[in-house]
């Protein structure tokens, strides 16, 4: 309710994207979600994935099954896209060199975008892989949904199983 009534008082466009998928719960109810803000959900130091919404949920089941292989990957919520939180992306990207972002959207001025243009000035700056839908989606499960567009916890864990293998090649 909070987070619905700074919305309100915001100049300008501002947009909420909810799920009606049952997922776990992952915050306590009392959980603040300032605008501008965004929350480190899992730590690691191999790399990062940055997902909102469902895909999120996948990220964190990625890095699961990352975690039996050895891999340490950290997880942001990025629940706020726009004014984005530079800070913690930009501390994650010097923390692991490389970031996989995750969305249930077209890249074109996604959550991808928005992350690529926190670095976009840089001079030095981490590994960027982008997962979004990029066919038109039909009709499915949601899960089956998620596998065919390239968005789910298989195809994200394969996302970073890449880029931190060439991260590490590049660092070498």
């Amino acid at each position: 309710a909070k987070l619905v009534a700074e919305m309100a008082g915001r100049e300008g466009i501002v947009f909420l994207r909810t799920t009606r998928a049952a997922t776990p719960v992952i915050y306590d109810a009392g959980e603040e979600f300032p605008v501008g803000g965004s929350k480190v959900v899992r730590d690691g130091d191999d790399v990062t994935v940055v997902g909102a919404g469902i895909t999120l949920h996948e990220a964190l089941k990625a890095a699961d099954s990352l975690a039996e292989e050895g891999v340490s990957a950290r997880v942001i919520d990025l629940y706020s896209v726009k004014p984005i939180d530079t800070a913690t992306l930009r501390a994650a990207g010097e923390a692991t060199g490389a970031i996989v972002t995750v969305e249930d959207h077209w890249p074109e001025g996604g959550l991808g975008e928005a992350v690529l243009s926190v670095f976009a000035d840089d001079e030095e700056r981490p590994r960027v892989l982008q997962l979004a839908v990029c066919d038109m989606p039909g009709s499915g499960k949601p899960a089956e949904l998620l596998s065919t567009a390239g968005i789910d916890a298989e195809h994200i864990a394969a996302a970073v199983r890449k880029l931190v293998s060439a991260t590490a090649t590049a660092r070498r």
